[in-house]
């Protein structure tokens, strides 16, 4: 009698290039869960659950992200030194934090969402003028890998998948997406181009200590870049200049240590699918073909170019506006064209407002990959 492989076991087995006795589903619906749970709107079957590992369980699938909604702390710490001092307003549903710096105060401001979480609206950098005081504080935020929090996720996991978490972002995607809001950004791109420059290799320097301490930990075997790349904040002259030789680089460094790597890519991307082809990777997470995303699942394969595809099935399928037959055609031809480098999943998640349908359209899956 040969043993049935954990999910933990088929999860490696997809980055080795080994074949699975089935197709491995990772639908990552923590978020779903979490909101549902809040707002006291869980399918009957999961309201008495202990947490969304009993939900992962009865669905009969894989999960991925230890620290994604789980109240699990993540790997990844991050941290201001001690010169780095900042001060809090808050009115109502809106707060401001001001960071203080020797080159004037940077603002920026949250709001407390419909869905009782605090997003942010509005970043430190505005203008050119702000890049010296973003300098400062990148300089002084300290990176690092804790093996304890990992070990702490690695038990909630367990042999539901590979624990997984993510990296902080590129450092051009980290300036664009957490640092300055997009136009002045570009504006900055445009007008201060060796001064951005500059603040990227700095940013990338301040991953210097965690990547260290990843790749000698001998605990990490798979990790995610959390890019969320989208064809909107790239030209394709942009994609090769500024993330492929950092990607090379780092991605390089993971390999070094036997750690596989992937990366997230959730919007629009069909302009970019030559440069997409060209990461170090080895998989791609969250690409999204129509009728969400803006290519064919051909199209994906293109981009993919031999890399393992995670997830892929468009979040819309899930929502009952939708016909089941929809969804059940496209699992089909996502198996059929991805065949063993396959981690079938969500493109992007489940969405929140999906109903008990969502939940049972996610049982049909599970039950289509075990058979």
């Amino acid at each position: 009698m040969v043993d049935t492989p954990t999910f933990r076991e088929m999860n490696l087995n997809v980055f080795r290039g080994k074949p699975n006795p089935h197709v491995l589903f990772q639908p990552r619906f923590e978020p779903w869960f979490a909101w549902n749970r809040q707002f006291d709107s869980l399918p009957d079957e999961c309201r008495n659950y202990a947490d969304v590992r009993d939900a992962y369980d009865a669905i009969g699938c894989s999960q991925r992200y230890m620290h994604y909604y789980t109240d699990i702390p993540s790997p990844v710490t991050g941290r201001f030194t001690d010169e780095v001092t900042f001060t809090t307003e808050q009115q109502g549903d809106i707060s401001h934090r001001h960071y203080h710096t020797p080159h004037g105060d940077l603002t920026e401001t949250s709001e407390f969402s419909v869905d009782k979480v605090w997003r942010v609206v509005d970043y430190c950098g505005k203008r050119v003028e702000d890049l010296p005081a973003i300098r400062w504080l990148v300089e002084r935020r300290i990176f690092e890998f804790s093996t304890e929090n990992f070990r702490v996720g690695d038990a909630f996991i367990g042999d539901r998948g590979v624990p997984q978490f993510w990296v902080p972002k590129s450092p051009y995607l980290a300036l664009c997406q957490t640092w300055m809001n997009f136009e002045p950004f570009m504006y900055a791109m445009a007008d201060a181009p060796d001064v951005m420059v500059d603040l990227m290799q700095a940013i990338d320097r301040s991953y210097d200590t965690l990547y260290e301490q990843m790749c000698s930990s001998g605990l990490v075997q798979i990790i995610n870049f959390g890019e969320n790349v989208a064809e909107a904040h790239w030209s394709p002259e942009y994609f090769d200049r500024y993330m492929l030789p950092w990607a090379e680089k780092r991605v390089g460094q993971l390999h070094d240590a036997g750690i596989f790597a992937h990366i997230h890519i959730d919007g629009y991307f069909k302009n970019l699918v030559p440069n997409i082809r060209k990461l170090p990777h080895d998989g791609l997470e969250a690409l999204t073909p129509l009728p969400q995303g803006d290519v064919t699942i051909d199209e994906m394969a293109e981009a993919c170019d031999g890399k393992v595809l995670l997830d892929g099935i468009p979040a819309i399928l899930f929502l009952d506006h939708h016909p089941r037959k929809e969804l059940e055609q496209c699992v089909e031809q996502i198996i059929d064209t991805f065949d063993g480098k396959l981690i079938l999943g969500i493109s992007d998640e489940l969405p929140e407002a999906g109903n008990t349908e969502s939940y049972e359209r996610m049982k049909w899956v599970a039950d289509r990959c075990h058979g």
